[in-house]
């Protein structure tokens, strides 16, 4: 019997959250079934999960909590019961969720995450409205949360060299931390050098294989949020880092199935995004910053810094991977904001004297 290895690092995550997915619908609604294969073609599996954890925690909270849908089990509820929730029933979810228990644990949700959990509830109503499955959408009614956007907080050129610095000598790490560090080295170095040289996002960092590196062009395909490949670009910096690590990685044995990862753990496998996310932690809290220094705040202060080089917002889309100017634009509305001030003092109708 043949032994089939594992698929390459997306398609592997892909066949994981379709896994989820079934199991999450096992405890929903029949009829939910029908909208998350109407959306099918045009969603991601991991979106499509979202959506389903999302969904989920709405009907439980029904159960709990509305009169007419605690008297029979999630499993069980009809299509009609969507007709039966109002706008009301929709505006106490959303105030509900702000905090809740949920087996022992404590969950809470700011604008943001109310946000998405009501687009969530919209799509969900908007398919069996548009399909005529239901009279009313009361989801549509309800207004989205004012989201207050947080200031954009990046890393100032001395927080990034002393980041960088603690990573490559580990002044500041335990002994048993050293120990590691000896093994890690290398690899820890190309990691923060390509996050802050190229901006790109955890998950993509670690599903890069070692085929996707093109010192030629200076580039690598990755795997954008929505399942799309494009190429990013890299600059000297992060070559040396790269080609280091990669003389180091030529002398590893990959456990079976990871051969291709460029990023390999201590046990010799791909890397997982919580395991970047616990490097990134543990070297940042050694830098004496008042920033919490997060993956997504390199990738900001690689943002700022390509908007200050070039001012040109489309192509910081572009190599961030947003979809929406406008959600760039958001982020940068600062830096956008001190261009014009500056442009003000640019031109001069006079010569003074």
């Amino acid at each position: 019997m043949a032994v089939t290895k594992p698929d390459n690092y997306h398609e592997e995550q892909n066949k994981q959250n379709i896994l989820k997915m079934r199991a999450v619908l096992d405890t929903l609604p029949d009829f939910c079934r029908l909208f998350f294969r109407g959306i099918e073609q045009y969603t991601s599996a991991r979106t499509r999960l979202a959506y389903a954890y999302d969904i989920r925690v709405f009907f439980e909270y029904l159960h709990e909590r509305n009169s007419v849908c605690a008297k029979m089990e999630i499993r069980d509820y009809p299509l009609s019961i969507l007709d039966h929730i109002t706008r009301v029933d929709i505006e106490e979810y959303l105030e509900y969720i702000s905090y809740y228990e949920k087996d022992g644990k404590e969950f809470t949700n700011d604008e943001r995450g109310k946000s998405r959990k009501l687009a969530s509830l919209r799509s969900f109503y908007n398919y069996y409205f548009e399909n005529e499955m239901i009279g009313k959408n009361p989801a549509a009614l309800v207004p989205m949360p004012k989201r207050h956007e947080k200031e954009i907080i990046r890393l100032e050129p001395n927080e990034v060299a002393m980041l960088l610095d603690q990573v490559e000598d580990g002044t500041k790490l335990t002994k048993k931390e050293l120990e590691y560090h000896k093994k890690t080295k290398l690899r820890d170095v190309a990691i923060l050098t390509l996050l802050l040289g190229t901006g790109i996002r955890v998950s993509e960092c670690v599903g890069i294989d070692l085929q996707d590196i093109n010192f030629d062009e200076g580039g690598i395909k990755i795997r954008r949020k929505g399942g799309y490949e494009t190429i990013i670009y890299f600059g000297d910096e992060v070559e040396t880092a790269l080609l280091d690590y990669l003389e180091e990685r030529e002398h590893i044995i990959p456990a079976e199935g990871h051969e291709n990862a460029l990023f390999l753990s201590l046990q010799n496998r791909r890397m997982a995004v919580r395991s970047v996310e616990n490097l990134v932690k543990k070297y940042a809290s050694r830098v004496t910053t008042l920033k919490k220094i997060t993956p997504h705040k390199l990738r900001s202060t690689y943002g700022t810094n390509l908007y200050r080089e070039t001012g040109d917002i489309y192509l910081v889309a572009d190599v961030l991977g947003h979809k929406d100017v406008n959600t760039t634009r958001k982020h940068y509305a600062a830096q956008e904001d001190e261009r014009r001030r500056r442009a003000a003092k640019a031109v001069h109708l006079r010569e003074k004297d």
